[in-house]
């Protein structure tokens, strides 16, 4: 069995808001919100990863601060590549930069109250309520 594929989401916390970021491909996905991220490389540490792919996706510098919530399987992704595959969200502090929507449609800080309000990708909605508990315990500056 080839080792698991784990694709990063970033839950960048800033003033009891989370970072929501709106797809803008594929196409059949389109306008969905999720958290950003993507897969880790070869060789990289999934804190690596999240901070390579917020630097490309939202043009910021963050630093990884550990998990929210279980992992959650991507059973059409590892069809796709013939491995395993999770997403994993790690909450993460802004270092530096506003974050920009580079690869996205938009991107949006989103209060505790307004996360179910988002049309959220399948992978990221089993996030919801252990990020809801998180913003609500550190609801200020992360």
């Amino acid at each position: 069995m080839r080792q698991t594929l784990i694709v990063v989401g970033a839950a960048i916390v800033r003033d009891g808001h989370v970072l929501a970021a709106q797809r803008a491909e594929p196409r059949a996905v389109r306008g969905r919100w999720e958290f950003p991220g993507g897969k880790t490389e070869p060789g990289e540490t999934p804190d690596q990863a999240l901070v390579r792919e917020c630097r490309e996706e939202l043009g910021v510098t963050v630093r990884a601060l550990g998990r929210v919530g279980d992992d959650v399987p991507l059973p059409e992704l590892a069809k796709r590549i013939s491995r395993p595959a999770v997403l994993r969200l790690l909450r993460a502090e802004l270092v530096s930069g506003d974050p920009r929507a580079l690869e996205h449609l938009a991107v949006r800080w989103v209060a505790t109250d307004e996360l179910r309000e988002l049309d959220w990708l399948p992978a990221d909605i089993p996030f919801l309520e252990p990020l809801g508990s998180l913003l609500e315990a550190h609801g200020s500056p992360a």
